[in-house]
């Protein structure tokens, strides 16, 4: 797979996913968002061979989700903190987690709270414009045209 080309071409959608498309960086990801940012507790949380665990921080922070922050000497200690970009991918994760509470959702799950009321929520997406529910059958997806087809 060509993530330099899937990050650069005229799809938002794969502009996305080159960024955050793999299964170890959306939990990473989602564990970040439960309050987690020291290396040995993705590692624990995850299961995950630290070699894994150090390319994929490392590749989530050169995207600029994820921020490094020094938070001891000696050791030298990093942490990784949600930037407003990983802040932002969060709700996504969420209405990912309904989708597979839908369909993939036999068994015991977790699940999200208001962290006010302690009310279940319910993630779905919704047009920013309008604040209707988001239905592909609303919408159609517009891709630009490129150069090469405009005859020029």
């Amino acid at each position: 797979m060509d993530i330099d080309k899937l990050s650069t071409g005229t799809c938002a959608i794969s502009r996305g996913l080159a960024l955050v498309g793999d299964t170890w960086s959306a939990l990473i990801l989602r564990d970040a968002g439960r309050g987690m940012t020291q290396f040995d507790q993705f590692r624990v949380s995850l299961g995950i061979a630290p070699n894994i665990l150090s390319r994929r921080l490392k590749s989530l922070t050169e995207a600029g989700v994820l921020e490094r922050r020094r938070y001891s000497e000696r050791p030298p200690r990093d942490e990784y903190v949600l930037t407003n970009a990983g802040v932002d991918f969060l709700p996504i994760l969420a209405a990912i987690g309904e989708w597979g509470r839908t369909h993939n959702g036999d068994g015991v799950l977790g699940h999200i709270e208001d962290a006010h009321t302690g009310e279940t929520v319910q993630a779905i997406v919704v047009d920013g414009r309008t604040g209707k529910r988001a239905r592909p059958e609303t919408w159609r997806v517009v891709m630009p045209m490129r150069q090469d087809d405009a005859g020029g």
